[in-house]
């Protein structure tokens, strides 16, 4: 459907469609910004109606004490599914609820086009580093981001650096891409050390024992590589541990075959999917966070750990930098002798250790998910010529 065919703007509140059915079970990255910004919407914006497409079993996750809002469940069964929802049946959901404009957060969106649309592209990995993305992801979401860049009529990249990235790759006008950052949420904060404490006995970690890590296991954020530059210091700290926290994603084999070569089975811990509740505690408990990733859209884990006052070691590159300011040290990526050294110093230097702490909480400060969601509602009225 062209823009043309699209039905005048109506002269009531703008009902808009949050299409959030990419939300896993197992949230990490993604999924925190898709569900914090429709818990947020509503709340910051009540001068416009929601409709927030959701997946059935995450429904409660979602729910809003607001009067603006409505939640619609949506039976799914995988991300197959997912994407054939989106492409045959949303378009007539939307045509159904009234819908104005449709915010499809996770890349892709409607090829009918029933609605004015915003996207949100998160980053330009499977255009720079396709290898790194399963072949069956690839092929779909190579094509399908470049047709949904083209006919959206606003574009949201979550850093300068992705919106730099998507402008270089393709052929957008800059004045449709808006960066809209994303925060760290209010549980992400200093904690009492009983509560970490208990957590951490719970995950079978000691607090203060440990190096930390947060983030989906899969080749981006070179896991292998932390291992090894653990490694590189474990004999300096005996008693130190590693600790790796979450899902195990394709490609996760690489990390087990790293440990076993290193002799380090007794001294990294693969914890699996921490549970949301429990993850500013893991934080909290560790002496360093660090966060090796070879490329960022935005890197959610660094402000996370710097809004709990814990030094960040993370690589500088992509929207690393510009999300972790000077609260971080950083080191170049895929560089393990870099790694090994900014490890050394954090563990080694208190003073260091504690400066970038006050730095990091004052540098988590400056994001919130309310200042993301009134960023948000307002590409929404720019889409509608407001």
């Amino acid at each position: 459907m062209s823009m043309a065919a699209l039905r005048p703007l109506p002269d009531r509140p703008l009902r808009i469609a949050l299409d959030a059915t990419a939300v896993p079970a197992l949230r990490t990255g993604a999924g925190n910004y898709i569900l914090e910004l429709a818990r947020a919407l509503p709340r910051v914006d009540p001068g416009n109606e929601y409709v927030v497409f959701v997946p059935r079993p995450q429904a409660r996750e979602f729910t809003v004490d607001a009067p603006n809002v409505r939640l619609v469940p949506i039976p799914l069964g995988g991300r197959p599914q997912r994407l054939l929802w989106e492409q045959l049946r949303l378009p007539r959901a939307l045509a159904r609820e009234g819908v104005d404009v449709l915010h499809s957060p996770h890349y892709t969106m409607p090829l009918l086009k029933a609605a004015r649309s915003v996207v949100t592209i998160c980053d330009m990995t499977f255009f720079l580093f396709p290898h790194l993305h399963q072949a069956m992801k690839r092929y779909f979401f190579r094509p399908m981001i470049r047709w949904s860049a083209g006919h959206a009529d606003r574009l949201i990249t979550i850093s300068d650096s992705a919106r730099a990235d998507l402008l270089r790759l393709l052929p957008v006008p800059p004045e449709r891409v808006v960066t809209v950052p994303l925060a760290a949420g209010d549980a992400f904060r200093p904690l009492p050390a009983p509560e970490v404490a208990a957590v951490c006995r719970r995950l079978g970690l000691t607090a203060q024992g440990y190096i930390g890590f947060v983030g989906v296991v899969e080749p981006r954020k070179d896991v292998p590589g932390l291992v090894e530059a653990f490694g590189g210091v474990a004999a300096a700290f005996p008693d130190l541990q590693l600790a790796i926290a979450g899902p195990s994603g394709w490609g996760a084999a690489a990390v087990a075959r790293r440990i076993a070569a290193l002799g380090l089975q007794s001294r990294v811990h693969m914890l699996g999917f921490v549970e949301p509740a429990d993850l500013p505690a893991f934080y909290n408990g560790a002496r360093a966070i660090v966060y090796p990733s070879r490329y960022e859209g935005f890197g959610l884990p660094v402000l996370e750990a710097m809004k709990c006052g814990v030094p960040v070691v993370t690589s500088d590159v992509a929207a690393l930098p510009e999300v972790a300011g000077s609260a971080a040290l950083l080191v170049p990526a895929g560089d393990l002798g870099a790694l090994r050294a900014a490890l050394l110093r954090v563990l080694q230097d208190g003073a260091l250790a504690r400066d970038l702490a006050d730095r990091g909480r004052v540098r988590g400060a400056a994001f919130s998910w309310e200042a993301c969601a009134r960023a948000t509602a307002a590409v929404y009225r720019a889409a509608c010529g407001g």
